[in-house]
């Protein structure tokens, strides 16, 4: 049995996917979210990173690049044109089904750009094991402080896009505009996937579940079965 705080925990972490971001730019660093130095922010030798879920939030950012004290990281607001953010056909390490990006031809996502130097783009690329690095080109990417972007680097899912009723699901979270897809919040997801897979189970019972290796994988495996590819090519 689990204990029940660290059951809360990771109830907490799973269901709080993608987590608070500000309503505006900043500057990352050693878990609090700064404002950005007067000026146009130094970018130099900084690899810009679309971040349109967990990666913008600075809870997030937090666990993922704590061996790096001390060093910022600017995460700057943007729209990026044509593009929702839907779930993905996976569940991640700590039990969330986290998003991914897909083409939608009228959809403006609002999102964040990360600007990481080598170190930090490696710590990052290390927690996305169920993610590939992908240069998206030809896009619209409007980054406050910084202009508009026509490529970008962006965590794409291996698994597509998480499909229920047919249709892929966009995240209640990131409220882009002009959306075409149906929406949910992460509760929400959880608790029609659980449906599909384990009806018997609590929530709660299902998402604890899904932290074990062997059961994400399984779930994993069910979910591809019936995703739709995120085509970015």
């Amino acid at each position: 049995m689990v204990d029940p705080g660290a059951a809360a925990a990771i109830l907490k972490r799973a269901l709080d996917y993608p987590y608070a971001t500000p309503g505006h730019s900043y500057l990352y660093r050693d878990g609090e979210a700064a404002e950005l130095p007067a000026g146009r922010p130094d970018l130099d030798g900084r690899t810009p990173l679309l971040a349109y879920g967990a990666n913008a939030a600075p809870a997030a950012l937090a666990r993922k690049l704590a061996p790096l004290p001390g060093v910022g990281i600017p995460v700057l607001r943007a729209e990026l044109e044509g593009f929702d953010v839907v779930y993905s056909a996976h569940v991640s390490p700590y039990g969330a089904i986290p998003g991914t990006l897909r083409p939608s031809e009228e959809a403006v996502a609002p999102v964040f750009v990360v600007y990481p130097n080598e170190e930090q783009l490696a710590l990052l690329s290390a927690t996305e094991p169920n993610y590939e690095l992908r240069r998206l080109g030809g896009v619209i990417c409007r980054v406050e402080e910084a202009g508009t972007l026509n490529a970008v680097d962006a965590f794409a899912s291996r698994h597509g896009c998480l499909t229920l009723d047919a249709h892929d699901v966009a995240l209640a979270a990131v409220a882009s505009a002009n959306r075409s897809l149906p929406a949910l919040t992460e509760r929400e997801v959880q608790a029609r996937v659980r449906d599909l897979l384990e009806p018997r189970a609590s929530l709660e019972e299902f998402v604890l579940a899904g932290v074990d290796p062997a059961v994400a994988a399984a779930r994993t495996a069910a979910l591809r079965a019936t995703a739709n590819p995120a085509v970015f090519d």
